[in-house]
């Protein structure tokens, strides 16, 4: 009667009615809390009865969770073999992996003699939580005592313990475990090639994947998304193209890799391939390949194609949150900030909530094109909603503020972080360093050395450029003996580059040139250029065409490096051979970037250039310039005419000087905003030296804070001063 009554109950549990319509189904949990008293009631003993209460738990699990299963478990008297199985592969299917090593223990804390030893499923559970904790000395035991105990290793145990070695790190384990086997399967293969992957054995995962008998799609995905995570891109292109050849069907994860890989190489014909074989496939509707497909247009600059197909299927997507995010980064990626914030409006008027890595990306976009208004708006709503300031939202948040020209509150938002990692530090470090505060900047770095955070290679290239914009040559030499003797970090072209600009800008040229002859850095077109500009600072004409020499021959001299060449001719006087150098620049159609300056007014951006007259507000602008500069010769200003790069006469001269578009951009903002409010303009150049000048004698008359960010670095002007100190 009673063995009639298990075999009932397990039947029932493993065959469904009709009815019943999933594991989560709410009829669900009476039958299987009726069914697990009536196994435990009726029977007295025999494996009919302990299979019985496996399913009621498997069943038990899946209704209410892992958390009711064990309560259920421990209340049974007796635990069989099933019930073990279910309990810990149900914490290591969860993620509650140290749960799942304590059911284990307590497994075999009740060995006895009736006892049943842990199973190949039981051994797998296990294997995976260890792989989970990231614990390989206790996996290393469980494997040891398979191999003691002549447990039979099936091709999933087997998996088991490779994925387990992987997981942790132990690469050769994994290769070696693999070696064993008797069976392999196509999982085998892919856990050891992706294994060898980790472990950055590039050609010996190529090798085995070569070697393997038994490629399916996941073999195809593991090797490509592989190879483009060790920065192997041609390869796995090649790779890509022979899974098309061989006729191996792609799946959504592969169509995802695919995307990436044509962003990577910025391969938009490929991409647009891909997108053509996704619509074949009917997979337009799918959300992971949607949202790498937009991934792959942004990344390409394709941003009107990106924006089109997610207004197409932006409805059909699982996560429309992350669709949002997609878009958002991908403005900005391709410096389109004022597109960046209304896209994000549109965003908050369909009432998506603003998650912090879209938050990130918005400050980011204000970083970029000096809103600060805006941005106060996003560190507002990280506030409002309460997030946490995680290290990529406390990082967006400061550089936004540093490159808005507020370092002050940059300095705040950084003290007030809770948790600060190796980038949070640098992200303070580069900010000082564009401000020019190369003592400040050191300060930082010996704060984040004695909390014992190790600098990587970023944060050296901001604590070298820190040292060139301040002058700090002997501070800078330290950090470049440091970098190398106590980090082990070798040297890149970054870094020989800020020592070339530290010994150019502090006038040691001799130095600088000789450091890029002894560094074995001739063939970087970066030094020179970097050269050449610290040559026209200090008036150099031998080195300067020495340098401008070097770039022909690597024929990177590009209109930066031909106008700067230039403007030292125009500097000495020498017209002849800037007219020389100008016409080589037309015959080769190289065109100087024109200089621009833009202010942020009440959510507009107001952008002017040199002799600018297309502002609504032009007559009012030079008007008032007029009588400012006046005013500023009476102050004592003198221009420096000797910088105009044309052979005119001196009044024409000074006419040029004072309408450059930073002046411009100056004067209106005076006229526009309210007395006393700090100025903000931004510039696409280096600030001309007669500018600087001018603009410390401004900030005196009008008594207001004047802030110019330029290409390389902010000036911040008060009481007739630059923060600079006049070394930039």
């Amino acid at each position: 009667m009673a063995r009639a009554a298990r075999k009932a109950a397990a039947a029932a549990l493993l065959s469904p009615p009709p009815s019943f319509s999933s594991p989560s189904s709410a009829g669900l949990l009476p039958r299987a809390r009726g069914l697990l008293g009536r196994a435990t009631g009726e029977a007295s003993s025999g494996a009919p009865r302990k299979r019985a209460r496996g399913c009621v738990l498997a069943c038990w699990l899946k209704a209410r969770g892992l958390h009711d299963a064990r309560r259920a478990f421990d209340g049974t008297p007796l635990r069989s073999l099933p019930a073990w199985t279910t309990i810990i592969s149900g914490c290591a299917r969860g993620g509650r992996h140290a749960e799942g090593m304590r059911a284990f223990a307590e497994m075999l804390g009740e060995g006895g003699a009736g006892a049943a030893a842990p199973n190949a499923f039981v051994l797998a559970g296990v294997l995976r939580c260890c792989a989970g904790l990231g614990d390989v000395e206790a996996g290393r035991r469980v494997h040891g005592w398979m191999l003691r105990g002549g447990v039979r290793q099936d091709v999933v145990l087997c998996n088991a313990v490779l994925d387990m070695y992987a997981k942790c790190g132990h690469y050769d384990r994994a290769r070696r475990a693999f070696g064993a086997m008797a069976e392999k399967d196509a999982v085998s293969w892919n856990i050891v090639v992706s294994a060898c992957l980790q472990g950055r054995d590039v050609l010996g995962a190529m090798r085995l994947f070569d070697e393997s008998p038994l490629l399916d799609t996941s073999s195809w995905n593991t090797i490509i998304s592989g190879l483009m995570r060790n920065g192997c891109a041609a390869e796995a292109l090649d790779r890509l193209q022979r899974m098309v050849r061989a006729g191996v069907v792609f799946n959504h994860y592969t169509y995802s890799t695919a995307f990436a890989l044509a962003a990577m190489l910025s391969l938009l014909n490929l991409g647009r391939q891909l997108h053509g074989r996704v619509v074949m496939a009917a997979l337009e509707d799918d959300a992971f390949v949607c949202c790498s497909l937009m991934d792959m247009y942004c990344k390409c600059g394709e941003m009107e194609a990106a924006l089109s197909i997610f207004d197409c299927w932006s409805r059909f997507t699982g996560d429309i949150k992350f669709a949002w995010s997609t878009m958002v980064a991908g403005y900005v990626q391709n410096g389109r900030e004022e597109e960046t914030l209304e896209f994000f409006r549109r965003m908050l008027r369909e009432g998506v909530p603003a998650e912090q890595f879209i938050l990130t990306s918005v400050a980011a976009a204000c970083a970029n094109a000096g809103m600060v208004e805006q941005g106060r708006q996003v560190h507002g709503f990280v506030e409002k909603l309460g997030y946490r300031f995680d290290v990529p939202l406390a990082s967006a948040i400061i550089d936004m503020y540093s490159k808005c020209g507020s370092l002050e509150d940059a300095c705040r938002i950084f003290d007030s972080a809770q948790a600060k990692n190796v980038a949070l530090w640098t992200t303070m470090l580069c900010s000082y360093a564009s401000y020019g505060q190369g003592r400040m900047a050191i300060e930082i770095f010996n704060r984040m050395k004695a909390e014992k955070i190790i600098p990587n290679e970023i944060t050296f290239v901001a604590a070298l450029s820190a040292c060139s914009h301040s002058g700090l040559v002997s501070e800078g030499d330290h950090y470049f003996k440091l970098m190398q003797e106590e980090y082990r970090i070798v040297p890149s072209t970054e870094h020989y580059n800020c020592m070339v600009d530290l010994y150019g800008r502090a006038g040691l040229l001799d130095k600088a040139k000789n450091f890029i002859e002894e560094n074995n850095i001739s063939h970087e077109a970066i030094v020179w250029k970097t050269l050449l500009s610290a040559c026209r600072v200090h008036k150099h004409m031998e080195y300067a065409k020495l340098a401008s020499e070097k770039l022909v021959q690597l024929e990177q001299c590009d209109d930066g490096s031909y106008v700067l060449m230039s403007n030292m001719y125009a500097t000495n006087g020498k017209w002849l051979d800037t007219f020389k150098l100008r016409s080589s620049m037309r015959e080769r159609k190289v065109r100087k970037q024109p200089g621009q300056s833009w202010i942020h007014l009440k959510n507009a951006v107001h952008t002017f250039v040199a002799g600018d007259m297309s502002h609504p507000r032009s007559a009012e602008i030079y008007a008032y310039l007029e009588k400012l500069m006046e005013r500023l010769k009476e102050m004592g200003y003198t221009s420096r005419v000797d910088l105009v790069l044309h052979d005119v006469e001196e009044e024409q001269r000074e006419t040029t000087l004072k309408f450059h578009s930073e002046r411009l951009a100056i004067a209106f903002g005076i006229i526009s905003s309210p007395v006393g409010m700090p100025l903000r303009i931004f510039k696409n150049l280096r600030v001309c030296e007669d500018c600087h000048e001018a603009i410390k004698f401004i900030s005196q008359a009008i008594d207001r804070e004047i802030v110019v960010r330029d290409l390389y670095r902010f000036h911040h002007f008060k009481s007739g001063s630059c923060s600079c100190e006049d070394f930039w």
